[in-house]
This record gives C-alpha cells, structure tokens and sequence, in this order.
C-alpha cells in the first residue's frame, strides 16, 4: 500500500531519515518503534506529505506521491492522525463526524440555496454514516456530548472514529495510546484490530508501548539513527540483540539473561 524507496531528509547538517526503505502492505498493521530521536516522526510527516524529502521517493497504492500535500493525500486515501487529537471541542461528537466527509453540498452558498433536496437527503447519509461509526466504537453513550468534554482515551477513539467516515486506503497513527489509561487502551486496541479484520483497514503506528505493539502489529519496524534498523515479528524483535541494546534497554536484556 506504501513503499519508501530510499527517502533521505536532513534538515541542515542533521540527517534525520537517512536512506530508508520500508513497506507498509494492504491489509497489515505495521508498527513502527524506535528510541527517541531515532527518525520516526519525520518518517511519518514524509509520508503524510507535511514535508518534503531531500532525496529518494515515496509511493501510494502504485502512485509516486512524493511531494504531495496533505489535503491531496487525503483525498487520495491517505489519513493521517496525531499524538494530541484535532477534534473540534464546541462540536458534539456526532457532529464532529459529520464534518469529516469532503465535498459536502451544503459547504457551498449555492447548494444550500438551490440544492435543499439533495443537501437533506446527503446529511442524512453521512448522519447514518456516522451513528453507524458511534455504534461500532461503543460510543453511544457519548454521541451528543461536546468533544471536548472527552477524555484523552475517548478523544483518540474519536480519532479512529473520523477516519472511518471516509474509508481510506490506509491510516497513519501517532501514539495513539499516548496517555491513555488501560481500560480505554484494550477498547482502542479492539477498535483498531476490529477495523483490520472486519473492515479492511491498513494501518501503520509510531507506539512507544510494546505490549501495545505486540497485540497489534505485524510486522514491526525498528528505526535508530534515521536508519531502518530490524524489522520482523514482535517476538523476533524482541530477542533481536541490536534492538534490546538501541530500543528495549540493558535492563531487559538482563532481565531475559
């Protein structure tokens, strides 16, 4: 679904992604993991279009989309999220699903002039559309209130929520569990793994927790230094001595020892 081909992005004398190739296949959840500074935020923001490379290519279901913007890549199936959730607080969760879908008729002067008819009938649609996203979160009881009422948990399930009313090609998380309590982390967890299974959905995550990874991702991809470093099954990654001295620390290699 996605394929970097030896990207390189430095930002002055500092290589922050350095010749890297990676793929993300239809239908996977690939994790991405790494110690801090190792590339991993700058590989995604490569990817999702909110920078450019120096060097190198990145394609989208076949299509070289290197350089594209954002909204492009949104339109072209790519979602991206972020660690700290966009939701629109004075909106109630129902309604911030509701804006997700683009080229809505009612956004225009003249359609929600001249267009009442076709204008109901769609917000109709999407308003199914979005109750039917709500139910299948487990969000029903949060569907009429305020956005930013929610907790960080919540907020991230509405993220996962937004992506749905558009069906993308594939979706970007980053750190999705980023501060959330456990509880609500098996709920995202069971989201996301539901998405993939029963909807198709293929994801690729930044996490920094690896149980969390472990439930999930298949594969998962190692980054140090700007620099693919492994990339296997979590338990292949986990006893890989490269990544326990670079990601996973010294304790846990004693630990295992």
């Amino acid at each position: 679904m996605i394929s970097v081909k030896n990207v390189v992005k430095h930002f002055g004398g500092v290589v922050a992604v350095d010749g890297v190739d990676m793929k993300i296949e239809s239908g996977s959840i690939t994790g991405l993991i790494g110690p801090n500074g190792a590339g991993k935020t700058t590989l995604f923001n490569l990817i999702a279009g909110n920078i450019v490379p120096n060097e190198g290519s990145i394609f989208l279901d076949g299509e070289n989309v290197t350089g594209l913007k954002p909204h492009e890549l949104f339109s072209k199936g790519l979602l991206r999220t972020f660690q700290i959730s966009h939701e629109f607080h004075t909106l109630s969760v129902l309604d911030n699903l509701m804006m997700v879908p683009p080229m809505q008729i009612g956004e225009s002067l003249l359609g929600a002039l001249f267009r009442r008819k076709e204008v109901v009938r769609q917000e109709d649609e999407i308003q199914k559309k979005a109750k039917d996203v709500i139910s299948f979160l487990n969000m029903g009881k949060m569907a009429n209130e305020l956005a930013g009422n929610l907790s960080g948990g919540q907020k991230k399930l509405l993220e996962l929520g937004r992506t749905m009313m558009v069906e993308p090609k594939v979706v970007i998380l980053d750190e999705v569990g980023a501060g959330v309590n456990r509880s609500l982390l098996k709920e995202i967890g069971d989201a996301i793994l539901s998405m993939n299974r029963d909807r198709g959905y293929t994801f690729c995550m930044i996490e920094h927790d690896m149980d969390f990874i472990s439930r999930l991702c298949s594969p998962v991809v190692v980054m140090a230094e700007g620099k693919i470093l492994a990339e296997g099954s979590a338990d292949q990654i986990k006893r890989n001595e490269e990544v326990i001295e670079a990601y996973l620390g010294k304790g846990l290699k004693n630990k295992q020892n």
